[in-house]
């Protein structure tokens, strides 16, 4: 199996940016983690963070073109604001399961709304980095009653 782990807006700042909310592990921490996790899982992750709605938007249909088998995303702020993150997802057809590492819902009133969220299959919020992988775990239970065919392979299995 294969991830696209995808970030927006000012992810990269893990580590200095609010680190009352975020925690004081950085980016390069949180990629470490979820490569680990994903290693032990035998799943091949790909890493992607952009400050750039298009640049998303490119790489969640680049995801469909390269036959990833699944999504995990935190949108941050493109969440509450972005129909094209939330089209890009629909048009790709991968399963995507959402990901805040605050629990948003006890956030601001302006980030209750999530647009993309009705394209996913999942949402995991408030677990800190490990909603990464709790979200892998998601897509690899979900993949492994529809990816495989009988005995052609097994659940968790590589396929590409």
């Amino acid at each position: 199996m294969k991830f696209m782990v995808m970030n927006g807006p000012n992810l990269n700042m893990l580590g200095i940016r609010e680190p009352e909310i975020y925690g004081k592990d950085t980016y390069e921490d949180l990629k470490a983690l979820v490569r680990a996790a994903a290693d032990e899982r035998g799943v091949e992750v790909e890493f992607y963070q952009s400050n750039h709605e298009g640049d998303l938007v490119d790489k969640i249909q680049e995801a469909f073109m390269r036959h990833f088998d699944g999504i995990v995303i935190n949108p941050a702020a493109y969440t509450h604001t972005s129909v094209a993150l939330l089209d890009a997802v629909k048009a790709a057809k991968l399963p995507t399961v959402e990901v805040h590492i605050s629990d948003v819902s006890k956030r601001d009133d302006f980030r209750q709304v999530s647009y993309i969220r009705e394209a996913c299959v999942a949402t995991v919020m408030g677990r800190g980095f490990q909603g990464y992988v709790d979200a892998m775990d998601i897509l690899i239970d979900k993949l492994g009653s529809k990816a495989c065919d009988g005995a052609a392979c097994q659940a968790g299995a590589d396929h590409e």
